[in-house]
């Protein structure tokens, strides 16, 4: 939960609801191990004038990291996104002291555009964010 804007000690009745229903122009994909949930992304879509564009949010669990996970997501959200849903501009906030996730953003072609000054409150003080996007012309 560190690197996400999530309290610690949710409920599991909570993530079971959360994991089971979408809502229009919402897309989850996990990723699975040992019949396990290790990792999810979920895709936001726009509606309206900004149909084409889209913002998401993922986690992969602390003992599943660095094992390519959050990479086999991304790519297949941005799959999905741009080769089925037609999404030109997909959006993130990254705190910016998350180096592995803005290495792995950019990487897919991800660019850094603002920084968000006092993002999210976390460890006890505030800390700034990213914002980044990918956008396809």
């Amino acid at each position: 939960m560190r690197n996400t804007a999530g309290l610690p000690f949710v409920s599991l009745d909570y993530w079971r609801d959360r994991l089971s229903s979408t809502g229009p122009g919402e897309h989850m994909l996990v990723a699975v191990t040992d019949g396990r949930i290790v990792g999810s992304i979920n895709l936001h879509c726009g509606r309206n004038r900004m149909a084409h564009t889209a913002g998401f949010g993922m986690g992969v669990h602390d003992d599943f990291q660095s094992q390519g996970i959050g990479r086999q997501l991304m790519e297949a959200m941005l799959d999905l996104a741009e080769q089925w849903i037609n999404i030109r501009r997909i959006e993130l906030n990254v705190y910016t002291d998350n180096e592995p996730a803005i290495a792995l953003y950019a990487s897919l072609g991800f660019e850094r555009e603002g920084t968000h000054r006092a993002y999210s409150f976390r460890d006890g003080r505030y800390v700034d964010a990213y914002t980044m996007a990918r956008v396809r012309l």
